[in-house]
C-alpha cells in the first residue's frame, strides 16, 4: 500500500508474515497491538478533559448526548451510550444515536451508507440537535462522509461537538469544537480498525462518558449514587452504598433507601437526618450533586 494512505490503512512490515506464524506468536502480536492502542489514548487526555468540561456545562438538566458514526466506530459509540441508562440512570430521552444506515447497521453492514453526507446532515436535522446537546462523532479514518456531515451540522446548530479519529489531520477532527486524536497507526491486519483503532475508541469513550457523569454529579466517592434501585439486587446495592457513605448500620440504610423510593442520594440525606421532602429540596438546591448537598448541611 502507498505510504500516502491513512496510517490505519497501511501495511506494517512487522506483521507482513503474520499468516505464517504459530498461533502463540499471532496472539502475542495482536496483544502487543492492543497495548499500543491503550498507550495511544494518553496524549489525548488533555483534549478529553476539555471535552468533558464543555459537555457537562452544556448538558444541564435537559441536553442530550448524541453519538454519531458508521460501521465499527458507530457500533462502539452505540455501545458506550447504551450503557449509560443502566449504569448512571441517564434518561433514555436524553440519548440519541445517529448511525449511518440506521440502527439496522448495528448488526449488518449497510453498504454505501457511510458515504452519504446528505443523510448525515438530515439525521441531525430530524433529531432536532441544537443548543444544549452534545454530539460525539467517531470514525477511525476521520474521513467518513456521513459522520463529518453530521458533526458539522450539529456544530452549526449550536451543539457542543466532539470528534474522535485515529488518523492525524483528518477532516473529522477539523469539523468539531473538540477534536480528539487517537493516533494508533498501522493495524496488525491492515485496515482492520476494529482492532487497535477500535480499542482506543472504546477506551476514550469510556473516559469521556464517565467523566461527564462525574461532572454531572452522578458519581460520589467512586460510587454510582445516581443509580435507581429498581430490582432486588439493586436495592441491596443501594443500601450498601448508603451504608458505606454514612457508616450507618444495615437496617438504617435499608429503611432510608425504602423511604427514598430507591434513590441513593436522597437516602444518604435521610440518614443524615432530613425528611424525604427535605432531602429532595436539598438536592435540588445543590444541582443534584450529593457532595454539595452534604456540604450544605449543618455540621
Amino acid at each position: 500500500m502507498d505510504d500516502r494512505a491513512p496510517a490505519t490503512e497501511r501495511i506494517a512490515p512487522r506483521y507482513a508474515d503474520l499468516d505464517a506464524w504459530p498461533a502463540f506468536d499471532l496472539v502475542d502480536a495482536m496483544f502487543e497491538g492492543q497495548l499500543a492502542a491503550a498507550a495511544a489514548v494518553r496524549p489525548a487526555l488533555p483534549a478529553l478533559a476539555a471535552a468533558i468540561d464543555a459537555a457537562a456545562a452544556a448538558l444541564g438538566t435537559t441536553g442530550r448526548l448524541v453519538y454519531i458514526g458508521a460501521g465499527t466506530s458507530g457500533r462502539i459509540g452505540v455501545q458506550d451510550g447504551a450503557e449509560l441508562p443502566p449504569t448512571y440512570d441517564w434518561p433514555r430521552t436524553r440519548l440519541e444515536f445517529l448511525m449511518a444506515g440506521g440502527m439496522a447497521a448495528l448488526t449488518r453492514s449497510i453498504e454505501g451508507a457511510e458515504d452519504d453526507a446528505d443523510a448525515g446532515a438530515k439525521a441531525v436535522a430530524d433529531a432536532k440537535i441544537g443548543v444544549g446537546d452534545v454530539a460525539i462523532a467517531v470514525a477511525a479514518s476521520g474521513t467518513t462522509a456521513f459522520t463529518i456531515a453530521a458533526i458539522a451540522a450539529a456544530r452549526r446548530a449550536g451543539a457542543v461537538t466532539i470528534a474522535l479519529a485515529n488518523n492525524p489531520g483528518s477532516p473529522l477532527l477539523d469539523a468539531a469544537d473538540h477534536p480528539v486524536l487517537l493516533d494508533t497507526g498501522a493495524e496488525v491486519v491492515a485496515g482492520s480498525t476494529r482492532m487497535k483503532a477500535g480499542t482506543a475508541q472504546k477506551i476514550a469513550l469510556n473516559l469521556l462518558s464517565t467523566g461527564i457523569m462525574v461532572r454531572l454529579g452522578r458519581i460520589y466517592r467512586g460510587l454510582m449514587v445516581h443509580m435507581q434501585a429498581s430490582n432486588t439486587k439493586l436495592v441491596r446495592r443501594a443500601a450498601a452504598m448508603v451504608q458505606a457513605i454514612t457508616a450507618c448500620d444495615a437496617d438504617a440504610a435499608a429503611r432510608a433507601v425504602a423511604a427514598a423510593d430507591g434513590e441513593v442520594k436522597r437516602a444518604v440525606l435521610i440518614v443524615r437526618g432530613l425528611s424525604p421532602a427535605a432531602a429532595t429540596a436539598a438536592l435540588a438546591a445543590a444541582g443534584d450533586n450529593l457532595r454539595a448537598a452534604l456540604a450544605s448541611l449543618p455540621q
